[in-house]
């Protein structure tokens, strides 16, 4: 049996969806890799808006929070169980603690993230620029106002262990870019 597509006796032709598109593929799809911006004053400054600094704070210091409480949890769980417990109940212990644990430790550690966005943000617009200095002052106010309500002293040691946390973190982060290709 001869082949359809090259039979001369044939009176339709094969549908092709690219038979009337005049056009090279090539532009269809070569789109542009550079962002792109409503204004040409957002070209100039390569950083993150205060909302999109708010949102990730918040979502990455709640994920690490959480996995870092859901595993404290789950070996607090593990470390609990007793010997006459049912693999069961072992089982279920360990996923409620660490669920417990999890959700406390990810709120707290959300909260944090929310504070320290909202504080970087109030900083880069009074003093007009991003610095590591924002961040460093960012976190020492983050953990002086996350403990304020225990009192002025501890208030003082987790601004002290904020700020040092957020140069840490900056610091780490000039490292990272320098040694580590990416």
């Amino acid at each position: 049996m001869a082949d359809q597509s090259t039979d001369p006796n044939r009176k339709t032709r094969l549908y092709s969806p690219y038979h009337d598109l005049h056009a090279p593929i090539q532009n269809l799809y070569n789109l542009p890799t550079s962002p792109e911006y409503l204004f040409d004053e957002e070209s100039v400054f390569q950083r993150r808006s205060w909302g999109e600094n708010l949102q990730y704070y918040t979502g990455s210091g709640y994920l690490a929070g959480a996995i870092i409480g859901g595993a404290k949890g789950s070996i607090e769980g593990i470390r609990a169980a007793e010997r006459g417990d049912t693999l069961k109940l072992r089982i279920n212990r360990v996923l409620n603690s660490g669920g417990h644990t999890g959700r406390r430790f990810g709120n707290s550690m959300g909260v944090l993230g929310l504070i320290f966005a909202g504080m970087e943000s109030v900083m880069i617009h009074y003093r007009d620029t991003d610095d590591y200095f924002n961040s460093v002052v960012a976190g020492l106010g983050t953990g002086a106002l996350y403990r304020a309500a225990a009192g002025p002293r501890s208030a003082v040691i987790a601004g002290a262990i904020g700020g040092l946390a957020a140069g840490a973190a900056v610091i780490g982060k000039q490292v990272m870019k320098r040694y580590v290709p990416i």
